[in-house]
């Protein structure tokens, strides 16, 4: 059994590479039926963002197909065009990768925990396409538990937990001040929301996008207003500042919405969608500033986190080694019951002779024989556990190797 993952992210591909391979919902619902159909391919997750998409899948051991080639077939783009934007782990390279994803670590703001809810839901998606097979489950619950520790145990001092956090950030440090600022949030989904709230809580006047056709209540942040999808472009010239975040498919804002729209101010709009959800040329406007999600990095780690990031590594190490004894185990312990139950035919054979020989009546003899079979299969086990939890692994790895061979003579 090998375990792989293939990522594409903010680090090596631009915002609309990235969006060539993204997923919504629905669609990698389609791709992990595809994948799962896949010879040799036991379990398989995607995991979709702003700011990454990843495959993973557990493979039979002799696996030697390529999580590439199905992606390129899925998309249907050509392969030989993006394959340098792609980084392949596999095995304990994948597994720190997945642990430290959860943690914080790999996100473009350090600490950022939005990732956890993402990485939850992708292993929630493909349970409900029957395609995570029992390493998967495990691997991911584990990595989910050690970002929910890390979470609770490390206080990372730079409070940002988000790119609108970041975006905020930097507009005030550049000179536009949010306070007071009239802003339009386009979407209500999950970004929507913290887009919103963390504007209003700036001190801005927010007003958030709802669409018509959804049934019940649409919740939207306190203190924020809201108008129907269909009035944003009319609302647009009383506003400082557009964020747009949506999962569509297609742009909410383009060019051709502007020709008939007398703009009197600047305005700055923020694009954190994937794919983008404002055509690249609305930028080229009189008085349109546009930046996407890769505006917002993150170069370099503070100073004053240096120490919390090294708590968060510790930690993210112990929950791995866990796993790792999971995984260790689940391959070891069929071999550890083949040895006993050799061990214990072993025994029986030998005391029968003795048994044979007794008085004992046959249905005696048998209830003898059963109690002594169980008595021999628990000693067995303490044996050979105990050497588990005594030896190191690579030694206790040589005793079972060791049995198997005695018994395979």
């Amino acid at each position: 059994m090998s375990i792989w993952m293939l990522g594409i992210d903010h680090n090596k591909a631009s915002v609309d590479v990235r969006a060539l391979f993204s997923f919504t919902k629905k669609n990698a619902g389609k791709a992990l039926e595809t994948l799962s159909r896949t010879e040799g391919i036991l379990g398989c997750i995607i995991l979709s963002t702003c700011n990454r998409m990843e495959i993973w899948a557990s493979t039979d051991g002799e696996w030697g197909g390529s999580l590439y080639s199905s992606l390129c077939n899925l998309k249907g783009v050509d392969e030989n065009s993006y394959r340098s934007f792609f980084v392949e782990r596999r095995e304990n390279e994948a597994v720190e990768h997945l642990f430290y994803l959860t943690g914080g670590l790999k996100s473009q703001i350090l600490g950022e925990d939005q990732i956890l809810t993402q990485v939850k839901e992708a292993l929630s998606l493909s349970r409900e396409q029957y395609c995570v097979d029992s390493v998967l489950e495990v691997l991911f619950r584990m990595a989910i538990t050690a970002g929910k520790k890390v979470k609770t145990e490390v206080n990372f001092s730079k409070g940002n937990t988000s790119a609108i956090h970041q975006a905020v950030e930097k507009l005030e440090e550049e000179g536009f001040l949010i306070k007071g600022k009239r802003c339009m949030v386009i979407g209500n989904g999950e970004m929507g929301k913290m887009a919103a709230q963390t504007l209003q809580e700036a001190g801005a006047c927010v007003t958030v996008t709802v669409r018509q056709y959804r049934s019940g209540i649409v919740k939207i942040p306190q203190g924020c207003e809201r108008i129907n999808y269909g009035d944003r472009v009319q609302y647009l010239p009383q506003c400082d500042l557009i964020v747009s975040a949506t999962s569509s498919p297609n742009y909410t804002l383009t060019k051709e919405l502007f020709e008939d729209i007398d703009l009197t101010k600047e305005m700055i709009m923020i694009d954190l969608a994937v794919p983008r959800d404002i055509e690249p040329a609305v930028g080229q406007l009189p008085g349109i500033t546009v930046y996407d999600i890769d505006n917002f990095k993150i170069e370099e780690n503070p100073k004053e986190l240096q120490y919390s990031l090294g708590k968060a590594k510790n930690i993210l190490k112990e929950q791995m080694n866990e796993f790792y004894s999971w995984l260790e185990g689940r391959d070891i312990i069929p071999r550890i019951q083949e040895i006993k139950s050799d061990a214990v035919r072993d025994l029986n054979l030998r005391i029968l002779k003795v048994l044979n020989k007794t008085s004992m009546d046959e249905e005696d003899r048998k209830k003898l024989q059963e109690t002594i079979e169980n008595a021999a299969g628990k000693v067995v086990n303490k044996m050979i556990f105990g050497l588990r939890d005594t030896l190191e692994q690579d030694a206790f790895l040589e005793c079972v190797e060791g049995l198997e061979k005695l018994y395979g003579e």
